[in-house]
């Protein structure tokens, strides 16, 4: 039993939707991985469910890697706050010990408040809604021998099920980096390597590119690409301690109802967490993630902190 409480601990470092959306109005998914079927912690088919909550509250305006005040740099749109909690449902099947599919749908329930500064002076604008966003699905192949160590694929495909017409009260439509949805399908490809570590812990290395196929309504969103690390120490038979490095890169967005000169940056968050087993099959975990280095292009919202938690099971 201590050896499937470790596994299961080790599985909440493991993920492969590691897919932040950092942009200038401030809409975001948190890059921390919550997932564990890329790294082989449980090896026999089977399905797997994960659901998590997110925290990011984004108040802090920053322009290259220096804060700024809200309109301090003039824009069309001055950012102020954005809030973001989101809800993501995972659910995951292993065929077998070498192939599997997860798939991937948020819901997201965000606050963003910005000035307009029209012709007749500056307007605050707000907007509040709770909407589905865009679905993933991802699989993965295992090319070595099954159990802890090991190297394998992911490729995958996000969906446009998220709206990209979302308003407010006033019958204003947010901007596109503030949609729930992109409105495009984008490619997903990306490995992982998995090792055991000393003390019956674990680490393990991901990488994940993502490209946008197409442009919607005049909108494409930048490319990203994702390298996350992370390590796990058993505390006991229920407690194991959690360490996760992400680094981001993400272009700028492109066409008409993009915003290109505040959009795209380079990011790297250190998340230290904490798991705890309710039985065999349940664990609850949790992170605090916090940014070691922030630089964005034009003036975007930023936090300075983020919280997730969450529970995974098997069944």
């Amino acid at each position: 039993m201590l050896g499937r409480v470790q596994c299961f601990s080790y599985a909440v470092l493991a993920g492969l939707l590691p897919l932040p959306a950092w942009a200038g109005c401030g809409s975001a998914l948190c890059s921390i991985n919550t997932n564990w079927d890329a790294q082989g912690a449980w090896t026999e088919p089977g399905a797997r469910f994960d659901l998590r909550y997110e925290f990011i509250d984004q108040d802090q305006p920053m322009s290259g890697d220096s804060r700024v005040g809200v309109g301090e740099i003039p824009r069309e749109h001055d950012e102020v706050r954005t809030i973001n909690r989101n809800w993501v449902a995972t659910l995951d099947y292993a065929f077998s010990q070498r192939l599997g599919v997860s798939v991937s749908l948020p819901v997201v329930d965000r606050s963003h408040d910005h000035i307009h500064n029209d012709v007749g002076g500056p307007e605050p604008e707000t907007w509040n809604f709770t909407e589905a966003g865009d679905a993933r699905a991802l699989g993965r192949y295992h090319l070595g021998e099954s159990g802890e160590a090991g190297v394998g694929l992911l490729f995958g495909v996000k969906l446009p099920t998220g709206d990209f017409k979302v308003q407010n009260d006033d019958g204003e439509r947010a901007e596109r980096t503030l949609q729930p949805g992109t409105g495009t399908t984008d490619a997903l490809l990306g490995g992982y390597y998995r090792a055991p570590g000393s003390g019956h812990g674990a680490w393990f290395a991901q990488v994940l590119w993502q490209v946008a196929l197409e442009e919607r309504d005049d909108y494409r969103p930048g490319d990203r690409a994702s390298v996350d690390l992370g390590y796990r120490h058993p505390l006991n038979e229920r407690f194991a301690a959690l360490l996760q490095l992400n680094l981001l890169y993400r272009d700028r967005d492109s066409g008409a109802q993009a915003e290109p000169e505040d959009s795209g940056g380079h990011f790297a968050f250190i998340g230290p967490g904490l798991s705890y087993n309710l039985g065999r099959d349940t664990q609850l975990y949790g992170f605090v993630q916090v940014p070691l280095y922030q630089y964005v292009n034009g003036v975007q919202l930023t936090a300075d902190w983020s919280l997730v938690v969450g529970l995974a099971t098997r069944f």
